[in-house]
């Protein structure tokens, strides 16, 4: 009777599971096996749906051409540089909304507008402010020269300043989603840890090292790995900053050029297209893995 009653409640669960398991499986499982199995036809078209052969050239095709290596170089700087520096900033501003009482609704509120703003429309303003004209050297260069400095082009200038102005619209959009993670995961903290340790006599630097830091450690982790899978995935906000030809502004990522195999100006190769996809989501499925390796040595549960 027992057994009877087991699987009538297990197959009860499973038809609850099933909704959304036909729906990752239709829109997530099924759409990955086909871009494997395309990243391997060669000479793919895509009126007639026929190919010539089965092979790594649409990998050594990828691998060897000049834009998607420098479309994986931006995006890799972009990695490094922005996730470290946001998740940083985030925690700095989120301790401090923290230790303040008078007006700490207002800030968190201040400090989330950029998230519920069009990515788009914040990026042409970025665009505006940065850019340099025949008319007009932006308001960024106004500051520049007004301290003596020469004006630069950020947005049609030297590779470093283009990636200097992506970087940090990056760290300024992503930067309120974290804020809002950290304070809450602050305001969780038991307040019976802070005060025996300022019976004890404990620093402010030694109690954010020693009680604050180890007991949000999950929720910086989750924070470095969604913001490492998030920047992996940049495009729209280069495309909103530097327009859509972003291989001749030399500033295209690894989304863009996928995007660009399929429907830009080289469109019509989904095989390439496809093969750089893979690569995309074997890098960020290692980076993925690494960090949870690493969180499960320095994450407090």
């Amino acid at each position: 009777m027992n057994g009877k009653k087991w699987n009538s409640a297990g197959l009860k669960g499973w038809l609850y599971l099933l909704p959304a398991m036909v729906f990752l499986g239709g829109f997530m499982v099924y759409p990955l096996i086909d871009v494997f199995v395309y990243s391997f036809e060669e000479g793919y078209h895509s009126a007639s749906q026929t190919y010539f052969g089965i092979g790594l050239y649409n990998y050594s095709y990828i691998l060897h051409d000049p834009y998607f290596l420098q479309a994986v170089k931006n995006t890799f700087l972009l990695v490094v540089i922005t996730v470290p520096l946001s998740t940083g900033i985030a925690l700095v501003i989120s301790v401090g909304l923290n230790s303040i009482r008078a007006f700490r609704d207002l800030f968190q509120t201040l400090y989330f507008l950029p998230y519920v703003t069009n990515t788009l429309a914040v990026g042409l303003v970025f665009m505006i402010l940065f850019q340099k004209t025949a008319y007009t050297d932006g308001f960024i260069n106004l500051i520049i020269t007004w301290f003596g400095g020469e004006s630069v082009d950020f947005i049609g200038g030297p590779y470093w300043a283009k990636m200097f102005v992506l970087c940090f619209y990056t760290i300024w959009v992503v930067m309120p989603f974290k804020i809002l993670i950290l304070t809450s995961a602050l305001a969780s903290v038991n307040q019976d840890y802070y005060k025996a340790a300022r019976i004890d006599g404990t620093s402010k630097w030694r109690i954010f090292t020693r009680i604050t830091l180890p007991m949000i450690s999950p929720m910086v982790y989750y924070l470095i790995i969604t913001g490492f899978i998030g920047a992996f995935k940049a495009y729209s906000d280069v495309v909103a900053l530097f327009g859509t030809d972003l291989n001749a502004a030399g500033m295209n990522t690894i989304v863009g050029y996928v995007y660009d195999m399929l429907y830009g100006n080289s469109g019509g190769y989904p095989s390439y297209a496809s093969a750089a996809a893979i690569i995309l989501f074997m890098i960020v499925l290692t980076i993925t893995c690494l960090n949870l390796l690493s969180s499960g040595k320095h994450v407090y549960h």
